[in-house]
C-alpha cells in the first residue's frame, strides 16, 4: 500500500486526502496514519513545489558540477558529501559511479555566484581533486514533470 500511497503522492503531493483514500482503496484516517508513518520512518522527507523559473521574472541559474574526490581515512564519502551539502548553496548531491564521484546541484542568481563558490568553497576542500562544471541552459523536464509547452503547429493545410 505505501508503493501506491507513495508513487501518487509523486505524481501530486497536494492531493486531497479524499481523493487519495478513494485511490487506494482505504479510509482517510488509515491514510493519514500510512503518510505520517512514512513520515516519522524518513521515507517521506518533505514536499517540494516544482518552478519553472523560465516562467517567472527571477533570473536563476543552475548547475551541475561533477566533483573528483580522494576519500580520506576514517573519513569516507559520506562525510565528504556532509560537507558538501551542508553548503547553504547547495541542492542537492549524489555520490555516483564512473568517472568523478559526485554531482553537486546548484542555483544561484548569476553565473558568477556558482562560479565563486566553486573556487572559494569547493575547490579549495582538502580531498576535492577537480571539478566540472556544467550550466544549465534549459530544463525541458524535471521530476517526471515536462515545462515546455508543446509548439502547436498553425500551419493551415492546403488541398490542391
Amino acid at each position: 500500500m505505501n508503493k501506491e500511497i507513495l508513487r501518487i503522492l509523486q505524481q501530486d503531493a497536494r492531493i486531497d486526502l479524499k481523493d487519495l483514500a478513494v485511490m487506494v482503496n482505504l479510509s482517510v484516517d488509515e491514510v493519514k496514519i500510512e503518510i505520517e508513518e512514512m513520515e516519522k520512518n524518513k521515507i517521506i522527507c518533505g514536499y517540494h513545489a516544482l518552478v519553472n523559473f523560465d516562467n517567472t521574472d527571477d533570473e536563476i541559474v543552475s548547475a551541475l558540477i561533477e566533483v573528483k574526490v580522494t576519500p580520506q581515512r576514517g573519513l569516507g564519502f559520506d562525510k565528504i558529501a556532509e560537507r558538501i551539502y551542508n553548503f547553504p548553496e547547495v541542492s542537492a548531491v549524489y555520490l555516483m559511479s564512473g568517472a568523478f564521484d559526485f554531482t553537486v546541484i546548484l542555483e544561484a542568481k548569476t553565473m558568477k555566484e556558482i562560479s565563486k563558490f566553486v573556487f572559494e568553497k569547493l575547490a579549495t576542500l582538502d580531498y576535492v581533486q577537480s571539478t566540472a562544471t556544467h550550466f544549465i541552459l534549459r530544463k525541458y523536464k524535471d521530476f517526471k514533470t515536462v515545462l515546455v509547452e508543446e509548439k502547436k503547429d498553425l500551419r493551415e493545410m492546403v488541398n490542391l
